[in-house]
């Protein structure tokens, strides 16, 4: 039985039929993994001399499956964002069968949701507190750098929101404003 609607979508390519059978095949090798109905979102794009894939897995219980990988050919980017999704898997399937012991089969829908996964297994070991100084992304972007640093949480004075700012694989760089729902 397949548990795996899977959309394949391009940007600067145009995704011919081999490039969608071979995503769709590789995928699944980890549709088995799945108890429900889940959506996979893959993304194929080229910039440059990169071609990029990104698989997207979002699950009922708030966890989120992603990987990306970039290399000169498209189908090796599929093979190896394929593998790096199963490593996800399997490198979670240990903590899973501990915490799920008498379940009939270890399954997707049986990794704990967001809130149970705090209450478990994981430890925070360090918390920092620091003044969240009000000032625009730009300017966040730039103390980033300057403290040589992949990510900066900052007061956004055009928002009055505590924001992130990151650097990407891609050199540019991402602004998270969070919201609460």
């Amino acid at each position: 039985m397949k548990f795996m609607r899977i959309i394949v979508s391009g940007k600067n390519i145009d995704i011919t039929d081999a490039l969608r059978d071979m995503a769709e095949s590789k995928l699944e090798r980890i549709d088995k993994l799945f108890g429900s109905e889940v959506d996979a979102q893959v993304t194929m794009s080229v910039e440059k001399n990169r071609q990029i894939v990104e698989i997207t897995i979002p699950l009922k219980n708030g966890v989120l499956l992603r990987a990306e990988e970039s290399t000169n050919d498209m189908y090796t980017s599929i093979d190896k964002t394929i593998d790096k999704l199963h490593k996800q898997l399997e490198k979670q399937k240990t903590r899973i069968e501990r915490q799920y012991r008498g379940h009939e089969s270890i399954r997707i829908e049986n990794i704990p949701d967001v809130e149970e996964a705090e209450k478990g297994e994981f430890k925070i070991v360090k918390t920092k507190r620091f003044p969240v100084k009000p000032m625009d992304p730009e300017e966040a972007v730039l103390q980033m750098e300057l403290l040589g640093h992949s990510f900066f949480v900052f007061g956004n004075s055009e928002s009055d929101e505590v924001n992130v700012v990151y650097k990407r694989k891609d050199g540019n760089y991402g602004l998270i404003e969070p919201t609460i729902y």
